[in-house]
């Protein structure tokens, strides 16, 4: 059976996060974090990123059979996984690299996106103030970043933030899960 296989690339604050919720929905063959949207030549690092100097935002990029799971629902489940209202911060991370950013591909791509903000806005009183940029180069975050919160579920971060997310992320999406 040949598969209908796309890839999203955006950003919505730490990616540890992003990552353990993106792993949970069916049709979702990967996810890879890492860096996108910055001005430094060169592969950055995590160290250079969290300085905030790079304009690099933490970014995963999904790999998803859209037979399974369209590009539409992947975005929603994205913009209501995180908060799109509040500009470079998420929680307790603050600085453009935790930016909530959609980059996408090709002008379909654009144009679901574009049609997903619109819609999910009335679920929202403040504005989305995700950023809409064509893909620039990603960079593949370095290994102890994949598979963070699998790798590291008793760590104080994922304990506190990424499991109460995942929590939510049953509640509103049980029949998108593996």
């Amino acid at each position: 059976m040949i598969k209908n296989i796309q890839i999203a690339t955006f950003g919505g604050g730490c990616f540890w996060c992003t990552e353990a919720v993106f792993q949970q929905i069916k049709g979702v063959e990967k996810v890879v974090s890492g860096y996108a949207g910055g001005n430094v030549p060169g592969k950055p690092t995590y160290r250079e990123i969290c300085s905030g100097l790079t304009g690099h935002a933490e970014v995963i990029q999904v790999t998803f059979d859209a037979d399974i799971i369209s590009f539409e629902d992947i975005l929603v489940i994205f913009l209501t996984t995180h908060n799109p209202t509040t500009l470079n911060r998420q929680g307790a991370d603050v600085g453009t690299q935790y930016r909530s950013v959609i980059f996408y591909h090709d002008s379909i791509q654009q144009e679901i996106a574009e049609k997903v903000i619109a819609n999910v806005q009335a679920y929202y009183a403040e504005k989305i103030v995700t950023e809409l940029s064509p893909l620039p180069i990603f960079y593949e975050a370095e290994d102890y970043h994949q598979n963070y919160y699998q790798n590291n579920k008793s760590q104080g971060y994922c304990e506190y933030v990424i499991t109460p997310k995942l929590a939510k992320l049953r509640k509103l999406y049980a029949d998108k899960l593996q």
